[in-house]
């Protein structure tokens, strides 16, 4: 190391220690306050976003800057999460008891963790900060972002919309900050060694890195989502579902559907349904040239990431009027891996469609493709067989079965599902996560418990013979 990159790493150091001490300040002040304070500021960071005409600036700025999505669904998607979970937070017990338990004598407590580092993307660089900061704030945490380049001028719009209610409800505003600008990779790195708690969305490299940097940490897997239509299924049903997920905000999500599986019965119906739904089939020479375009050596392309379906043919010069007014791009596919790069995440609307002889053979198949990309992340499902998605889970390496649901709506909590709204999936183990459920408040808490002895009238300790006698028996041990 040279002495330039040492003083270099100095200033870095200096510069993020002075950003999260004011977190600190600022993290104390709160940690007092009651559950009726801090629901106060929750409301009042929710509102930050919320309010149309900010919403709007967001949104606007967010399209301009990033050239992902589209400034509509962006509102509709800041609107829909942040208040989502707001509903998901009223009434929640976060400070001081939350819990009793007297018949067995425990208490537990709510704790703040701390000073929270939040890696954020480009895809979403409104809701996914404002899905965190209002999480952190309903513990009592203080936040610090580290956004993606192109995603750091919306962080900071929003940031200042914070602030101003921050102010109003009489919170300091160092409770939530994020890095100087132009963001540099030391800087975020050191960040995350500073930091309590990491909370990481965005690039396998940003997870990596969290993962890596000695602090807890919280990240995503990729995505990669497969659904499954069965011959039971609702096909226009499922068609419209599909097709208004694949399109919302050109594909932003990591939870829009990549790969549709159809059951042979229902195969060409579905076609026939996603062609209604605007969706264009694409022919063997259009494919062709669309994966030079999307996958030039390998990789995507970010060219045609969250782009619509009519920029994308552009770009890949498809001419035929059925393509370049399709809302979503439909590609045949039989193969997985590498060499077949639409088995992977797209990032955009373009759907791989296979097809599979009967259900055992589409689930056979969703798991080749998630064993190859997106394990632990989610599957969908549209049947009207009970007993299936529950097989799904019971054998796929997935977090989440989506089913009969618009994919992208459904996996990160809606208001006619039960999952927490969130942003941020967790992949469990398959996905090389800590965690396996969607990132809630409650990953934004220290839990301490009080435990007292039982009532001796309830207490009582097995014997051997109780816990070993019948294995004892059976093999004369």
């Amino acid at each position: 190391m040279t002495d330039a990159d040492s003083a270099r790493g100095e200033q870095v150091a200096s510069e993020v220690a002075a950003l999260v001490a004011r977190a600190r300040g600022a993290q104390r002040v709160i940690d007092g306050w009651d559950q009726r304070r801090v629901d106060e500021l929750v409301t009042a960071a929710g509102w930050a976003i919320v309010e149309p005409s900010r919403n709007r600036a967001l949104a606007e700025l967010a399209v301009r800057d990033t050239g992902l999505g589209n400034v509509d669904d962006k509102i509709a998607k800041n609107r829909r999460k942040t208040i989502g979970l707001l509903r998901d937070l009223a009434g929640a017990r976060s400070v001081g008891i939350i819990e009793e338990d007297a018949s067995r004598g425990l208490v537990t407590i709510a704790r703040p963790v701390g000073v929270v580092a939040a890696v954020t993307p480009s895809t979403n660089p409104g809701a996914t900060p404002a899905n965190n900061l209002i999480n952190a704030l309903k513990g009592r945490n203080a936040i610090v972002f580290a956004p993606s380049p192109k995603g750091a001028s919306t962080l900071a719009l929003l940031i200042g919309y914070v602030h101003t209610e921050l102010d109003r409800v009489g919170a300091p505003r160092d409770l939530v900050q994020m890095l100087p600008t132009p963001v540099s990779r030391e800087h975020t790195q050191a960040l995350m060694r500073a930091a309590d708690l990491v909370v990481a969305t965005g690039s396998r490299n940003n997870v990596r890195a969290a993962y890596a940097s000695g602090t807890p940490a919280l990240g995503v897997g990729a995505g990669n989502v497969s659904v499954i239509v069965d011959e039971t299924a609702d096909v226009e049903a499922a068609a419209r579902d599909i097709a208004r997920s694949k399109t919302f905000d050109h594909a932003t999500s990591c939870s829009s559907e990549n790969s549709v599986i159809a059951v042979d019965a229902v195969a060409e119906r579905l076609l026939e349904a996603f062609a209604r739904e605007g969706g264009a089939l694409l022919n063997a020479a259009e494919a062709a040239r669309l994966q030079q375009t999307m996958f030039p050596n390998g990789q995507l392309s970010p060219a045609v990431t969250a782009q619509s379906a009519a920029t994308i043919a552009r770009l890949a010069g498809l001419d035929r009027p059925a393509v370049t007014a399709a809302r979503f791009l439909v590609v045949a596919e039989s193969g997985v891996g590498a060499a077949h790069p639409f088995s992977g995440e797209k990032l955009s609307p373009v759907l791989a469609f296979y097809r599979a002889k009967d259900f055992d053979a589409a689930a056979a198949l969703a798991s080749r493709i998630l064993d190859y990309q997106g394990a632990g992340h989610s599957i969908g499902v549209h049947t009207r067989d009970a007993g299936r998605p529950v097989a799904l889970g019971l054998a796929l390496p997935v977090c989440r079965v989506i089913v009969n649901q618009a994919h992208c709506f459904a996996t990160g909590g809606s208001f006619d599902n039960a999952l927490p709204f969130s942003l941020s999936m967790g992949c469990g183990t398959w996905g090389r996560n800590s965690f396996s459920d969607n990132l809630n408040y409650r990953h934004f808490l220290n839990l301490t418990r009080v435990v007292r002895p039982l009532d001796p009238a309830r207490v009582r300790e097995p014997t051997d013979d109780e816990l070993f006698g019948a294995y004892r028996r059976r093999h004369g041990a």
